[in-house]
């Protein structure tokens, strides 16, 4: 009898062991699944981002605005798996122990990777990983070239974007993701840390989805390229016509980017079972925000311009999507409506003043980018709810890692921010500034003033692109000779163009 049930509780046993292991491998696959599913999102943004800068270059120059966002991900991916990824989340960092390095991996290469030990990679496929934050860096790339469109050279747009995909970029992932990063928020506290105390501000740099490690290295690189580059023929002078925009296209590309902007803030769950009412937050929060931020940078151009200008519609939603990437899981819903109803102005006014200074941003990378991803980047500092720091980091350090607005220590997660932004800042800058200083050296920075008159399809990519003047010319010619029929035999004013 005793024999029996020793029998009895052994079978039960191994088929519970049995169903755990089910429902862990399920449970794996699911979240491997959820990371291959943002990350197509996010290469998605791709797109958007073409169709943007198309809508707003001249017509000349559309090719090769169209070929440098091809170009942003097969360099970037090649990159990506040969150093970049190794550089951001590869191991050989020893940070936490020593406090040697935290500012890159150095095992691995081109993915030659053994088990893992990051905590944020237990449940989900290393390359999914890796594919999802290839993404993020080809949008972190592209984020240039709508900003020095239509002069920059194909050379130096190509050699920046290899160095920005193989190492600028992989190290401010590195500081701000990993485990073992200089700035990162994901390591033990510091009661429990054999570190001596080097989380920073005891909470670490708070950057959920990328406001200031994607957005605002994108941006900041924007800028020092439009600096050395400098701005297109007379563009500052009293004579100068802007290309006219695209609306269709312009709208198109943004309205694809706040799609992959779900998987951009949503998917850095980074993984699903157990998570999806944080990634159900996550994709209100971006929601209102863009939605706050449009509303009121519209309401701020038409009272500057007294125009509902499309273009200023479209890059509030950016400007709002940027703001909220890096607060979307740690801030309130109401919280979401005010970093958005804040990009709105940062966005317009910064806008404004880098026209003053004679900065040439065809589209506006930098006020988007650069302004409103350092406010991004800020933000969850001011606005973390305890609640919602808890659901996505540590609940032991809620308290004092909630945002000033909700009583946390501004000696915390503020000081880490602050930090975090000046450290991203200088390298960006000045790892940016060398590769183009070195560039225009060479004199290789522009093109010359002939192909830019020209255009750069016509020099470099076998020639302009005339479909539009076509279709113009068409429609003007049916327009003029089309009349409608009249069933009284006479001409009606409106057949006149009367009405």
């Amino acid at each position: 009898m005793a024999d029996d049930s020793s029998s009895s509780s052994s079978s039960s046993s191994s088929s519970i062991a049995a169903l755990r292991a089910e429902l862990a491998s399920v449970k794996g696959d699911m979240d491997t699944f959820w990371l291959m599913f943002g990350a197509i999102l996010v290469f998605w943004m791709q797109a958007g981002f073409a169709l943007l800068e198309v809508g707003t270059v001249a017509r000349k120059n559309t090719k090769n605005i169209l070929v440098k966002n091809v170009f942003d991900a097969a360099i970037g991916a090649l990159c990506w798996w040969g150093v970049g990824y190794t550089f951001a989340f590869g191991p050989g960092d020893n940070f936490p122990k020593t406090g040697e390095n935290g500012f890159s991996g150095t095992q691995g290469f081109f993915y030659d990777l053994n088990d893992r030990s990051d905590k944020r990679e237990t449940h989900f496929s290393g390359k999914a990983m890796w594919f999802f934050q290839w993404a993020f860096a080809g949008a972190a790339t592209t984020i240039v070239s709508g900003c020095v469109a239509e002069r920059c050279s194909f050379t130096a747009y190509l050699v920046y974007a290899v160095v920005l995909t193989s190492v600028i970029y992989p190290m401010v992932v590195h500081m701000t993701w990993s485990a073992e990063g200089a700035l990162s928020p994901w390591r033990p506290s510091d009661a429990d840390d054999r570190s001596g105390g080097r989380l920073l501000g005891g909470c670490g740099f708070i950057d959920f989805a990328g406001s200031g490690t994607v957005h605002m290295t994108g941006g900041v690189a924007a800028l020092v390229a439009a600096v050395f580059v400098g701005p297109r023929l007379g563009r500052f002078g009293p004579n100068y016509v802007l290309p006219e925009p695209h609306p269709v296209y312009q709208t198109l590309g943004v309205l694809i980017l706040w799609m992959g902007w779900y998987g951009f803030n949503g998917v850095s769950t980074l993984a699903i079972v157990g998570y999806s009412g944080l990634a159900a937050h996550v994709m209100m929060t971006t929601t209102i925000a863009a939605a706050a931020a449009c509303l009121c940078t519209t309401l701020i151009g038409y009272l500057i311009d007294h125009i509902i200008d499309p273009g200023m519609v479209n890059n509030g939603i950016l400007a709002g999507l940027v703001a909220v990437t890096s607060a979307c899981s740690t801030c309130s819903l109401w919280g979401a409506f005010a970093i958005g109803l804040l990009a709105g102005p940062i966005y317009v006014f910064s806008s404004r003043f880098l026209k003053k200074l004679q900065i040439d941003d065809v589209v506006d990378a930098v006020p988007v980018h650069g302004c409103c991803g350092t406010f991004g980047a800020i933000a969850p500092a001011l606005f973390a709810t305890p609640y919602y720091y808890s659901a996505s980091y540590y609940t032991d350090r809620k308290d004092r890692c909630a945002g000033v607005f909700y009583g946390g220590n501004p000696a915390g997660s503020l000081k880490a921010a602050f930090a975090a932004v000046a450290t991203i800042w200088a390298w960006v800058a000045s790892t940016v500034s060398i590769v183009f200083g070195i560039v225009r050296l060479l004199g290789l920075h522009r093109v010359s003033a002939e192909v830019e008159r020209a255009g750069m399809d016509a020099s470099k990519h076998g020639g302009a692109i005339t479909v539009y003047e076509s279709e113009r010319s068409e429609g003007a010619k049916v327009a003029s000779t089309a009349q409608p029929a009249s069933t009284d035999g006479k001409t009606h004013p409106i057949q006149q163009g009367e009405a």
